[in-house]
């Protein structure tokens, strides 16, 4: 299941224009990004939840058939359900009967993971849920989860279980695995969030949780600052991405490059691009496909929508149609 119903009011205005799983990175919707990640691991069956603006998103997806894929869709109306209610409410495609676990990844972000590792350790610890965790920057602030030496969680959020040895902060990825039988955890009302109900019973009962540790690719795109930095992590290599149906950087061979316009890798500018006289396009700018640039505009730390036409130069802004949008549109 890619969860894909939130409001996104970090990102400010730019959320009125698209939901944030429709933020293109090197020209490619977050959701794409989480589906084709999940098709690279074996996964053929998704689920995607649906809520603000959400007909964008089954527009860019189908139903799966373009990417091999068999995708359907639960919509959550009048009202976001939360993590948790997201996955209740689509329980009825979500489970089989079988017992076989199901995948949850947060349509936000961009990996780089093994997911049959992280199956194999979800059968191997006998889980009922697997959180992938990653080391965390702002431990200092963000004290949240650690592991014991069995890799159960012993910490989560204030509360630590008596008598462990907790290792090293982590943070939570969004990518999850979980037995059908935690979703009867999940309350059946309201809007909660997965970890505050069902992770929270299963760590107060003291099994069943269990964490994860990667050190591969992972970034989320909460707010504008971590989307240009997100670009900016792709561009310069960071990010391997292997599962990618397009060139990762460089210049679409249908753009149109004035021949004074000046291009400072690293750079992603795609088909159809017309980029005017005098221009200086970089570093880090994504200029999605159809977006015009007028002549003598400078961008630096720029992503311009597909269809966007720039006409004043920009840093740390994102352009989307007519407008462009910085840091003091978003909030923090």
């Amino acid at each position: 299941m890619i969860l894909a119903a939130g409001l996104g009011t970090r990102l400010g205005p730019l959320t009125s224009l698209r939901p944030k799983p429709m933020l293109p990175i090197c020209g490619t919707p977050l959701v794409r990004w989480a589906a084709l990640w999940l098709r690279s691991q074996g996964v053929r069956e998704i689920v995607v939840n649906l809520h603000h603006l959400g007909e964008q998103i089954a527009e860019e997806l189908g139903d799966g058939g373009a990417l091999d894929l068999d995708i359907r869709y639960s919509r959550e109306a009048p009202e976001v359900l939360g993590t948790g209610g997201g996955i209740r409410r689509a329980r009825a495609l979500l489970d089989d009967g079988s017992g076989a676990p199901i995948i949850i990844v947060n349509g936000k972000i961009l990996l780089d993971l093994d997911l049959a590792d992280v199956l194999r350790q979800h059968r191997e610890t006998g889980a009922e849920a697997t959180l992938v965790l990653c080391p965390d920057p702002r431990r200092e602030k963000w004290e949240k989860i650690r592991l014991g030496p069995d890799r159960q969680v012993v910490s989560l959020f204030e509360e630590t279980r008596e008598g462990s040895s907790p290792g090293r902060p982590l943070m939570f990825t969004g990518v999850h695995v979980i037995d059908p039988k935690v979703i009867d955890r999940i309350p059946g009302s309201g809007a909660p969030c997965i970890v505050r109900s069902a992770y929270r019973e299963l760590f107060a009962e003291g099994r069943g949780l269990y964490g994860y540790l990667t050190d591969g690719y992972w970034w989320e795109h909460s707010n504008l600052e971590r989307y240009l930095v997100g670009l900016r992590k792709v561009l310069d290599g960071e990010a391997a991405l292997p599962y990618a149906e397009r060139p990762l950087r460089g210049v679409d061979p249908t753009a149109k490059i004035h021949p004074t316009a000046k291009i400072r890798p690293p750079v992603f500018i795609g088909r159809r691009v017309e980029v005017g006289a005098g221009a200086e396009i970089g570093p880090y700018v994504e200029l999605d496909d159809d977006v015009i640039v007028d002549a003598g505009v400078r961008l630096r730390d720029v992503i311009a929508w597909p269809g966007a036409h720039v006409r004043n130069s920009a840093e740390r802004a994102v352009a989307a149609g007519e407008r462009l949008l910085d840091g003091r549109d978003a909030a923090s």
